[in-house]
């Protein structure tokens, strides 16, 4: 290229740049040119203007080009200074902050010390409970206070560092204390015999700390530079006042050095980084849990030579798995990404390629205010029924006290990527890079669908916010966790692991709270819906519902999934409608309806004159008409199963027909509950079939007044049931009662009817006869039904029976009491 050429092509460049500076900054300017245009037109073809207008313009360009020229020699010395900044000098000289011990001092009696308690003695109750030495069969955390003695910042002074992009600074840490209480009760293990109180009276933490501020100093990351030096001090005592020494029980000392020091590097030393969120508005708000959308979508750049030199791999059959160095070739690797939160784990399926795509979304439940979604990588090698751990990488999140919520993960080259939902709904995409891995990321989306409040209320979801989603953020008037009742509906389940070979899965849900412990009935299928409701009494002080999936089996029912779920903050009449994921399991939620109830309202707020507690439902299924048919010959054998809140009765089975006539009387206590009715066709080999269900409305009934109905069943394009219903209530009319001598014969007489239909069973099985054996199971179905309804029949005598003496009790009470007090005295 000529001289002339290369000439042109850096004047072109120029003026490129000088128009497009033009266009940036000064974009009305432009607008002038068209004009000066049409002046030159005029001045050239029509008449002679004057010779200011190129004598102005030639200023004009002169003016504008000399600050075009000023700017760009800014913008080299701005660049030319943050070279020298970030590359040539590193980091600032020391600057003396004894300013900021004297402001710890003073706000650490009344802030930090107690805000610092509450938060590490959870934190260090939790890590009490996973780790204890093998003296010491069961720990717990009486006390937990710091102290008056602050820690030092900074004595040394600090100064500010420059990594890459990110600013830091960095000061010493200095914390010698010896005014802490840490009180701990044990029980000792085998072969020791007794408890002692394990004291921590001192503490000494030295070591560099590391602050980062982010997101426009929306908050600040902090971190020890490596692992601190720690001591603590540790007494011992069996009494309230008596101290031994430490020697007392060997290897404790030294377990609560290494406890503390390994919770300091996994949470806080580099590139492990705790968070400080600094709200523009601080809205008063404290998170207790946490419903989030976690989508593993898709990884990049993965090989099997980046992560060779993972230490933390495992090994297969005593080769590095086909890491070998003549497989080159990434395109037959197969991987899939295990998600962890807490206890909760789930995984994607398995993906082919360095680049597999997922778009797996998951439904993860936190329990606190913080989380550390941790994302493991595994391959699936070919042909194997095993699979290999390659690497994992982390991101943290943290609700923010103006009901935003901020994530960060470690970056390349140890850096920080942090990102802020600043609304519950609000998608946040992160591309993180697998830790010790040479390369290799992954991109995730994560969603806070709700953070769970501890005043009761829920954060607001900006993206679908519904009327009754705005109830519930306002300020919560039930303060008062005593007194109430909690009715947990078990509504639904699905994506269960069925881990049954032989196909047959049997799901049933345990609820546990307090000492109470309800299950639901059994189903057979992977998605059931039980529709049972329970209810408890509240209990305060933070207890939680501990939810336990199983399949039924013969030889022991198999644990397919547990949670906890967090009950704090109900607000009353307002159903709180979950999805909750199993753990443990590598798939499987279940669906509750939560509502807590005051005991006083049960009468008079849950809508009607229902719910008494003294009266009963009297129901008469009587009849079905134009039924579906179930069965390939176009009939069915169907049965109506009644669920009452916990309580589930059914009639007897018709053969074959679409117009069945039951006449058959049931009777639940009057609590209120929901009456659905669930037709069936019934199937001796293959499992029930459901051929229509309804939802009776009896509780605006008159008291003792008979409703006869014809309901339209639902889920199926055909059929109508007919029934009778009557709110019976005894103060008005008295219940016809089942006749005490043959009620409790026949009661009596049910178990040796069994045991004879159990003797037939054996014949029919020896003779071969199928039909038979069908008739027999209905008779014995049948059987246990009756059994049920006596049995629960006598106990709704009895509760009624033990009320009316409590009623009469009080009476005769409240009627003479001086005479009471006379027969005392």
């Amino acid at each position: 290229m000529s001289r002339k050429r290369r000439l042109l092509l850096k004047v072109e460049d120029a003026a490129i740049d000088f128009f497009n500076y033009l266009h940036e900054e000064k974009p009305k300017m432009l607008y002038f040119f068209p004009l000066i245009l049409v002046a030159w037109v005029i001045e050239r073809w029509a008449f002679s203007l004057s010779n200011w207008v190129p004598l102005a313009l030639a200023v004009w360009l002169t003016i504008q080009y000399g600050s075009y020229q000023r700017k760009q020699l800014v913008d080299d010395l701005n660049k030319k200074w943050n070279r020298v900044v970030l590359n040539i000098s590193p980091s600032t000289p020391l600057e003396h902050c004894e300013w900021l011990n004297k402001l710890l001092t003073e706000i650490w009696s009344n802030f930090l010390n107690p805000k610092l308690s509450t938060r590490l003695s959870d934190i260090v109750e939790k890590r009490l409970k996973l780790r204890k030495p093998k003296l010491i069969e069961r720990v717990e955390l009486q006390d937990f206070s710091l102290g008056s003695s602050p820690p030092s910042l900074g004595l040394q002074g600090m100064q500010w560092l420059t990594i890459g992009d990110l600013r830091f600074i960095r000061l010493g840490f200095d914390w010698d204390t010896n005014d802490m209480s840490i009180l701990m009760f044990a029980k000792l293990a085998k072969p020791l015999i007794g408890t002692a109180r394990i004291v921590v009276n001192s503490l000494h933490i030295k070591g560099d700390l590391l602050v980062t501020p982010i997101l426009d100093g929306k908050a600040l990351l902090y971190s020890f530079v490596s692992t601190p030096e720690v001591r603590i001090g540790v007494a011992f005592g069996s009494g309230g006042s008596q101290s031994l020494p430490a020697t007392e029980l060997p290897g404790v000392s030294t377990w609560l050095d290494k406890l503390f020091t390994d919770t300091l590097v996994k949470t806080m030393v580099e590139p492990r980084r705790r968070c400080i969120s600094l709200p523009a508005v601080d809205l008063r708000k404290k998170a207790v849990g946490g419903i989030i959308y976690v989508k593993v979508i898709s990884a990049n750049k993965l090989s099997r030579s980046c992560f060779k030199g993972n230490p933390s791999r495992r090994q297969l059959n005593g080769t590095s798995n086909g890491f070998s160095e003549n497989k080159s070739d990434d395109k037959d690797l197969q991987t899939f990404v295990e998600v962890e939160l807490e206890e909760l784990t789930r995984r994607t399926d398995v993906r082919l390629g360095p680049t597999p795509r997922w778009d797996a979304t998951f439904n993860m439940v936190l329990h606190d205010n913080t989380g550390i979604l941790r994302f493991n990588l595994h391959e699936c090698p070919p042909g194997s029924v095993k699979y290999d751990y390659l690497a994992s990488c982390e991101i943290k999140m943290r609700h923010v006290e103006d009901d935003s919520t901020i994530m960060w993960a470690i970056g390349p080259v140890s850096g920080i990527i942090a990102k802020h939902a600043k609304f519950c709904g609000d998608e946040v995409e992160m591309v993180v890079p697998f830790e010790g891995a040479n390369s290799g990321e992954l991109k995730v989306g994560i969603i806070v669908k709700e953070w769970q409040l501890s005043d009761g209320s829920h954060s607001v979801n900006k993206l679908r916010v519904s009327s009754s989603q705005q109830s519930l953020n306002g300020s919560s008037n039930l303060q008062v966790r005593t007194g109430r009742k909690l009715t947990i509906t078990v509504v639904e389940g699905k994506d269960f692991a069925a881990k049954d070979k032989s196909g047959k899965f049997d799901p049933y849900v345990k609820l546990q709270y307090g000492k109470v412990v309800y299950r639901t009935r059994t189903s057979h299928t992977t998605n059931p819906v039980w529709n049972h409701t329970f209810e408890f009494d509240e209990i305060g002080d933070g207890e939680y519902l501990k939810v336990k999936c199983l399949n039924e089996d013969t030889f022991g029912d198999e644990n397919i999934g547990s949670a906890t779920v967090n009950l704090e903050g109900l607000m009353e009449n307002s159903v709180r409608d979950v999805w909750i994921p199993l753990e443990r399991v590598s798939s499987g939620e279940l669906r509750l309806q939560i509502e807590a109830v005051r005991v006083d309202d049960q009468e008079g707020s849950r809508g009607s004159p229902s719910g008494s507690g003294n009266g009963w439902i009297e129901l008469v299924l009587i009849e079905g008409r134009d039924l579906v048919a179930a069965d390939l010959r176009g009939t069915s054998d169907p049965y109506v199963r009644v669920h009452y809140g916990n309580l589930k009765k059914k009639t007897k089975v018709i053969s074959r027909t679409l117009n069945p006539k039951w006449n058959q009387t049931l009777d639940f206590p009057d609590d209120g509950s929901p009456l659905l009715l669930y037709v069936k066709d019934h199937n001796n080999v293959l499992p029930t079939s459901s051929i229509g269900e309804c939802v009776v409305e009896y509780q605006m009934l008159p008291p003792n007044q008979m409703a006869d109905k014809w309901i339209p069943l639902q889920g199926v394009k055909k059929g109508e049931i007919h029934i009778q219903i009557t709110r019976k209530v005894p103060e008005m009319q008295r219940r016809p009662s089942l006749d005490a001598g043959p009620s409790l014969s026949h009661l009596h007489q049910i178990p040796t009817q069994i045991k004879e239909m159990m003797v037939k069973f054996r014949s029919l099985m020896e003779d071969g006869n199928i039909e038979g054996l069908s008739t027999a199971l209905s008779e014995l179905e049948m059987l246990e039904d009756t059994q049920e309804t006596y049995i629960e029949q006598l106990e709704t005598e009895q509760m009624l029976l033990l009320g009316k003496i409590k009623e009469l009790g009080q009476e005769i009470i409240n009627s003479s009491p001086s005479t009471i007090r006379r027969s005392y005295s």
